[in-house]
């Protein structure tokens, strides 16, 4: 069902921070507000659950609950076909870098890997390291009109028998462009190449289906989706199975818990739970899984409106360049983040500007560095807003009066 204006009532009134403050959250791309759902998660936690696993005590069987509660909650969330290919760690980052290591153990000197110039660093780096075990490193251009990937710049870099692995993002933490992927996927297999997905920006605003992508690897962040400060992976069963992962000795051998370095934490674990089925109390449907789709195709159009609304506002006022997709026509290959200039002043100085006017936003490269240098911009960067759908059109409003007040005065 469509979000209404009596329905963002009471988004709103989900989220503590955001009902009780007149501050206007536009850093919704370097992390969300929670709901008091998840605070209580978390409180409930320490008071009811907290214990390590693995013991006869009821304490210690509550949170093994807790464990398969969040991976349940992740699989149907990321609709992947098992709980048991969800790992949680503690940054898409650390993940990243921990399946890098070891997938870098299985190479041999002169295999590819491709990297984008349009991702955040985290899916570049770990990667770009594996040179140390003899990787040739391929990188892709973006356009930088639209900030839309480079395909047949990635179609042809692809080398049937050396490219090992594709690193691609769903969508651009820096620019908000969704790239198609289901056909590179393809094409990546095709060629004998897995493919790591980043969905961190792409998973709080449209549907993901890991098993119709067909990808090898996704990782995302709960604290961009309403949670905790969490990284979350989805791995095919025979990767997670034959991949050898660094960890301590008696540490389990089996998925996921093979992958999970150390104890867990175990009250954010539950607070993810707390996150995902808020998102699917905004959908209709029999199972979780259809109340997420459900839920994020509703968000998706909501969070299109606005990115309309706000485009516009940018594109009026004087001195603003937008980067990225400025077509209206073409929202729909969007996320609503947006990064801009403003003449005269830098990023920075803008957002100071703003948060005077209790509007929050960031400024920088935001770890998008190839983005940032490409444009032109890896001095100062840009300043990013993006929006969530606890956000609404009279907050665009405020934002474009804060934003156009004190310009270039």
């Amino acid at each position: 069902m469509p979000l209404t204006s009596d329905s963002l009532l009471k988004i709103r009134a989900a989220f503590p921070s955001v009902s009780s403050t007149d501050t206007i959250y536009f850093d919704n791309p370097g992390g969300t507000q929670v709901t008091q759902s998840v605070i209580d998660a978390i409180t409930q936690y320490y008071l009811h659950r907290n214990a390590n696993v693995g013991a006869a005590f009821a304490r210690s069987q509550k949170t093994d609950q807790t464990v398969t509660e969040a991976r349940s909650a992740m699989a149907d969330f990321l609709g992947a076909p098992d709980p048991a290919t969800i790992v949680f760690g503690p940054s898409m980052t650390a993940l990243t870098f921990h399946i890098a290591r070891s997938f870098g153990e299985t190479l041999r000197p002169g295999d590819e890997i491709i990297v984008t110039d349009l991702d955040h660093d985290a899916n570049v780096t770990p990667w770009a390291e594996l040179e140390t075990c003899g990787a040739v490193i391929r990188r892709i251009p973006f356009r930088v009109t639209d900030g839309t990937l480079d395909i047949d710049a990635f179609r042809a870099a692809l080398r049937p028998g050396k490219t090992r692995l594709a690193a691609l993002g769903y969508a651009s933490n820096a620019l908000g462009t969704v790239t198609d992927l289901a056909p590179l996927v393809a094409a990546a297999h095709e060629a004998g190449a897995m493919v790591y997905i980043d969905a961190v920006q792409s998973v709080p605003h449209i549907p993901t289906d890991v098993t119709a992508l067909d990808c090898d690897f996704l990782a995302c962040s709960a604290y961009k989706f309403f949670g905790p400060h969490m990284g979350v992976l989805y791995g095919k069963r025979s990767h997670l199975e034959s991949l050898t992962p660094h960890k301590v000795q008696p540490a389990k051998n089996y998925i996921p818990w093979r992958w999970e370095q150390g104890t867990p934490n175990f009250e954010c674990l539950s607070a993810i739970t707390a996150a995902v089925d808020y998102i699917a109390s905004l959908g209709v449907g029999a199972s979780r899984r259809e109340r997420l789709l459900s839920a994020m195709s509703d968000v998706q159009a909501y969070e299109q409106d606005l990115s309309a609304r706000l485009l516009q506002g940018l594109q009026r006022v004087a001195g603003v360049t937008v980067f990225g997709i400025t077509d209206p026509e073409r929202l729909q290959e969007r996320i609503p983040t947006f990064s801009f200039i403003v003449e005269g002043e830098t990023p920075r100085m803008t957002c100071e500007r703003l948060a005077r006017g209790n509007v929050n936003s960031y400024n920088g490269n935001y770890y998008a560095v190839q983005v940032m240098e490409s444009l032109g911009l890896l001095e100062n960067g840009a300043v990013r807003v993006g929006l969530a759908h606890y956000n609404t059109s009279e907050e665009i409003d405020r934002f474009l009066v804060a934003l156009a007040g004190e310009t270039n005065q």
